[in-house]
């Protein structure tokens, strides 16, 4: 039921009216805009704010607030980012995140251009869209000329027989030559999707993996299409405590999940770890358990993957897909701060490596298998820089496949038949 109060101002009353979805939050929804249109008064939007949502024109002008020092507004007891905060109530209320949003061409304050104003015009901002990946033109192994087969695939190491090295986010970043100028604040990867896709391009036309389309062998081969697929849970994940797997497989359906250390058992969109049993525990992994906390957030939007770090202890990522996006070792660890996050995944990326590794053989496209798992510790690192140097030292870890691009291998590896080499009871 809406409920509005009787001191309600008009012009509160007048932009509740607009708003999308649910009415029950109605108290939240009234000190959101409360809180805004005490904002605009000082600087005159008012009337251009009532202009773009009852047109829903993104021609409109800039509604810009303050921004705070650290991006975010406080509406009763809560801290959001204010632009998805607006969004939510006039466009989208199924909204999840800042990662599902990108700016308009003409929009000058748009978050992530980081200007002392923050504009939160709903019509200034449009969804992110998960790209359409283009299908793999995939041959029979046996009609990939000898020349291409042997061609060395992609160098990814056993990761788990291999002492990584260690890197830190953000500081390990070289912010100039990576990020784009419209990069936020540390604390936030990408505001916009787009961390740093642009560089990405021009690395990949350089690099060992070459473009997303694949150089055609010979126009006589029996070439074809393999074609990406969503699958219903777009990755599953495996917990453990030093190398013992605790636990049955948690395989996530919703864009945006929690790992934490409590212990909510029927939640789809968070794993509590709080609640695992391990009769085999020692103080170490007790003590770290406890140190857990909110643990870490991540999300699937527009074909990438974040994670972000919401426990009070940093968390430690392994992913080699990141890792060759910043050129490091594809075995490197990244240490994630608390309140910081990094893309750690993203279709794209893998979809020009897979095109690239079907000219190369059985083998190559196998080697894939190790970009689709990211391993993940929490409170205690690992690496060349820590006591612990491998993952199944560390107390508390999880393991994440992702079954997108694990299917779409699957198909591919199907399709391409067996390996050129022969092995055999006596080999």
């Amino acid at each position: 039921m809406s409920i509005m109060y009787p001191f309600t101002p008009p012009i509160v009353k007048r932009l509740l009216g607009w708003r999308k979805g649910d009415k029950d939050d109605d108290s939240y929804s009234e000190k959101a805009v409360k809180s805004l249109v005490k904002r605009l008064k000082k600087t005159g939007g008012i009337e251009e704010l009532e202009r773009a949502i009852s047109t829903q024109n993104s021609q409109t002008n800039c509604i810009t607030i303050p921004r705070s020092l650290d991006g975010r507004l406080q509406v009763s007891h809560r801290k959001r980012l204010p632009h998805v905060i607006y969004c939510q109530l006039w466009r989208w209320p199924d909204l999840q995140n800042h990662h599902e949003l990108k700016h308009v061409d003409n929009c000058e304050y748009a978050f992530s251009l980081r200007k002392d104003d923050v504009c939160i015009n709903p019509y200034h901002y449009f969804r992110v869209q998960t790209p359409v990946l283009p299908p793999v033109m995939v041959p029979r192994q046996t009609d990939i000329p000898a020349d291409l087969r042997a061609l060395p695939p992609p160098t990814l190491d056993d990761l788990a027989n291999t002492v990584p090295d260690n890197a830190t986010y953000p500081m390990s970043v070289d912010a100039p030559s990576i990020l784009p100028p419209e990069t936020p604040p540390p604390g936030y990867m990408s505001e916009d999707g787009e961390t740093n896709d642009s560089g990405m391009e021009a690395s990949q036309n350089g690099s060992e993996y070459g473009s997303a389309a694949s150089p055609s062998p010979s126009d006589s081969l029996d070439m074809q299409p393999i074609s990406y697929c969503e699958p219903p849970f777009w990755c599953s994940i495996i917990y453990y405590e030093m190398n013992c797997r605790i636990g049955e497989v948690f395989h996530a359906s919703q864009s945006s999940l929690t790992i934490d250390g409590f212990t909510d058992p029927s939640s789809s969109e968070r794993f509590c770890l709080g609640l695992l049993s391990n009769v085999n525990r020692d103080p170490i992994i007790e003590q770290t358990r406890r140190h857990i906390g909110k643990g870490v957030r991540l999300y699937y939007i527009g074909g990438e993957v974040f994670a972000e770090c919401l426990s009070d202890s940093s968390i430690f990522v392994q992913s080699p897909n990141c890792n060759q996006r910043y050129g490091w070792h594809p075995a490197t660890v990244c240490k994630i701060p608390p309140g910081c996050n990094l893309k750690i995944f993203n279709n794209q990326e893998f979809a020009a490596q897979l095109s690239q590794s079907v000219n190369q053989g059985f083998e190559a496209v196998y080697q894939l298998t190790r970009m689709c798992a990211i391993r993940l510790s929490f409170v205690k690192g690992w690496g060349a820089d820590y006591r612990r140097q491998t993952v199944t030292s560390t107390p508390c870890w999880i393991e994440l496949h992702l079954n997108g691009p694990l299917q779409w291998l699957d198909r591919v590896l199907t399709q391409m038949g067996s390996p050129a080499g022969i092995c055999t009871s006596m080999s």
